[in-house]
């Protein structure tokens, strides 16, 4: 057994600490090579801020079009729900041709245009362009130190002066490395998956693209002998950054010309590791600093735990049964404590519905989180495959339903002792915790929809997402349900008392629910800030393998704890435990949202406006809610096991 568990600590850190695999590890797209010449395209994501957090089309502002008009890329669930809109741009390469090339001047300015481009610069919006499925990067210097960003602004200020530039010339560079074909086999993940063989090597020979960085610079042109060029004409290069005198104002009746320089730069990088700048992890320390915490404070409950049922427990029990009966008789009634409670211990909780509703979300939102970390940890659902995490959730979520129906309904049983209701219970399983989110995706959605935001789901998504919840989740919800009217009711090991024992008046068990959640909250809270920086700041996240021992670790800190709390409330008589185990559990959650406000108040004091605070707000709250579900679920049933244990092993008529 010892050998067991090493070995599967071993393979835990070997996850977190192991570089991508070049020979597997390809996330995104298969890859594709390029020949000489050949034309690429970039691609437009919307404009995004973090002062605002309200996406936006990039053709919402005057920028080029391209020639054959703007054309939308597909997109999965995921990339809608995150508010992504692919479309085309008029940013074209040629492989491995260095080129300075014109593309278009608008129209004047008018007032309108004006204040909406100074409006998004101010704002610190991104640009947000892909080729090759990878996003541009651009460098900054701030206190010797040299800081990454992807995407670059669409316009900026100087200190001291209210005249806003814009962003109307971009320097590129292109990363491409030779590939030979035939020489190794290549799998890819993500979007489709193509092996390269040994006999295709001259259709396979080419250039991958395995870079892609831009200078922005913002350039006043001589806008009459401009407009009179076309598209992808050649022009004079600039060398950027330029003076202030010779950068392009934005003011009204202002012609804006747009140009671009691209140079191809050979590179030892290879495909699979294309990713690994975007990737690169930080504060790694921080990371095990954490892991380490939460050890420390698993080792302590596990030695109070110990006690509990060693020293406390199994020493009672053992000089219980060592009595003859009369002796027995004769200590039943000088009992104390826990057993005092043994005929109350099971008697059925206030909105006991509830109740088993709570736990069917729980089990499935626990079983999802874990199942997608875990694929996640193996490289399955990549950033380069946008939107594949969060569609990847939804569909799981939607196919442990039948879990969460299973476990609603066989806790129904128990408590009732009959499957009569077991219906209700399942509807209300499949719609509990869906229609609190779809209820707040909605309000949220109309304030998107008032400000044109990408991010508004539109009416067709909602009608996909209610078919997918009433086609598949309810259905298997349902089916789950009935299973569980199959199987065998848990029997309780000691009989309910028909008039409930009175409860000790100077009871404090609701201080301690309260408080319980401050442990688990520590085993948690570090990687919290990484995951809030991730989706908050625009950073990559990919350090899943931590994510995972940080869950698996919250999981064990939740079930210590609350076998603790149980214990204490039935010592002080108190044998409401049902709900107390629940909620206690539970208040991990409400932790995790008092962090997200801090983290709103202190670190996004950037962000703008009531209706980017309501977002976050909304979005902080329905992930609280769900570790709410998922951390209860692991508490009651952690607490459930420990008193049908306790009292199994007493003989009390």
């Amino acid at each position: 057994m010892a050998k067991g568990w090493t070995l599967s600590a071993l393979f835990m850190v070997f996850l977190v600490l192991a570089p991508p695999c070049e020979a597997f590890y390809l996330p995104g797209s298969y890859m594709h090579t390029y020949r000489q010449g050949e034309e690429i395209w970039a691609k437009v994501n919307s404009l995004t801020s973090i002062e605002t957090e309200l996406p936006f089309s990039y053709y919402s502002l005057p920028y080029c079009h391209p020639r054959d008009g703007i054309k939308k890329s597909a997109e999965n669930l995921g990339e809608l729900l995150m508010g992504d809109q692919i479309d085309n741009s008029p940013y074209r390469f040629r492989v491995n041709a260095n080129e300075s090339l014109y593309l278009c001047t608008t129209s004047p300015l008018d007032e309108g245009d004006v204040k909406l481009l100074k409006q998004r610069s101010r704002d610190l919006y991104q640009v947000n362009m892909i080729l090759d499925n990878l996003p541009v990067r651009r460098f900054t210097e701030q206190n010797g130190v040299i800081i990454q960003w992807t995407g670059y602004p669409v316009g900026y200020t100087l200190e001291g002066s209210s005249e806003v530039y814009i962003i109307n010339h971009l320097k590129f560079k292109v990363l491409v490395h030779r590939y030979e074909g035939g020489k190794f086999k290549v799998v890819g993940t993500g979007e489709g998956m193509e092996v390269i063989s040994e006999t295709d090597t001259d259709a396979k020979s080419g250039y991958e693209i395995v870079g892609f960085e831009v200078v922005p610079c913002s350039v006043k042109r001589d806008t009459k002998s401009m407009s009179k060029l076309k598209m992808y004409e050649k022009v004079d290069p600039i060398n950027c950054p330029v003076e202030m005198e010779k950068s392009q104002l934005i003011r009204e009746k202002e012609q804006i010309t747009f140009t671009y320089d691209v140079e191809f730069v050979n590179s030892d990088i290879r495909w699979p590791s294309r990713w690994d700048a975007y990737l690169k992890m930080e504060g790694a320390k921080i990371h095990w600093f954490s892991i380490m915490n939460s050890l420390m404070v698993i080792l302590f409950l596990a030695g109070i735990v110990f006690v509990i049922f060693l020293r406390t427990v199994r020493r009672d029990l053992t000089r219980y049964e060592e009595l003859d009966k009369e002796a027995q008789a004769q200590m039943n009634e000088e009992l104390s404590g826990w057993k005092l409670v043994v005929g109350d211990v099971f008697r059925e909780p206030t909105s006991s519905k509830l109740l088993c509703i709570m736990i069917g979300d729980g089990v499935q939102i626990l079983g999802m989180a874990i199942v997608t970390i875990f694929f996640a940890t193996f490289g399955f659902m990549s950033p380069a495959s946008r939107g594949m995490l969060l569609t990847g959730m939804i569909f799981l979520y939607m196919l442990l339903g039948i879990v969460a129906g299973y476990a609603a309904v066989r806790l129904w049983r128990t408590l009732k002792g009959t499957s009569e209701g077991w219906r209700s219970v399942s509807w209300s399983t499949a719609c509990f915790f869906p229609g609190i989110v779809f209820i707040v995706l909605t309000v949220l959605n109309f304030m998107l929809w008032s400000r044109n935001s990408t991010g508004a789901l539109p009416i067709s998504l909602f009608f996909t997402l209610l078919s997918l919840w009433f086609c598949i989740s309810v259905p298997l919800t349902l089916l789950g349900g009935f299973f569980g009217t199959r199987a065998e009711p848990i029997e309780f090991p000691v009989r309910t008392n028909q008039i409930p024992r009175e409860i000790p008046r100077k009871n404090y068990s609701w201080l301690l629910v309260l408080g319980a959640g401050t442990l688990p909250f520590g085993t948690l809270f570090i990687e919290l800030f990484f995951i809030l920086s991730s989706i908050w700041l625009g950073r990559f996240y990919y350090v899943f393998g931590f994510l995972l021992l940080v869950l698996l670790l919250l999981v064990v800190v939740c079930a210590e704890v609350f076998v603790v709390l149980t214990y204490m409330h039935l010592c002080v008589e108190d044998w409401r435990w049902w709900w107390k185990a629940f909620l206690a559990s539970g208040t991990v959650a409400l932790y995790v949202f008092l962090y997200s406000i801090n983290y709103l108040v202190f670190d996004l004091r950037s962000l703008s406006g009531p209706v980017s605070a309501t977002l976050y707000i909304g979005y902080a709250f329905v992930v609280s809610l769900a570790i709410m579900l998922a951390t209860g679920t692991v508490g009651f049933l952690t607490s459930f096991s420990f008193v049908h244990y306790l009292f199994s092993s007493v003989k009390i008529d």
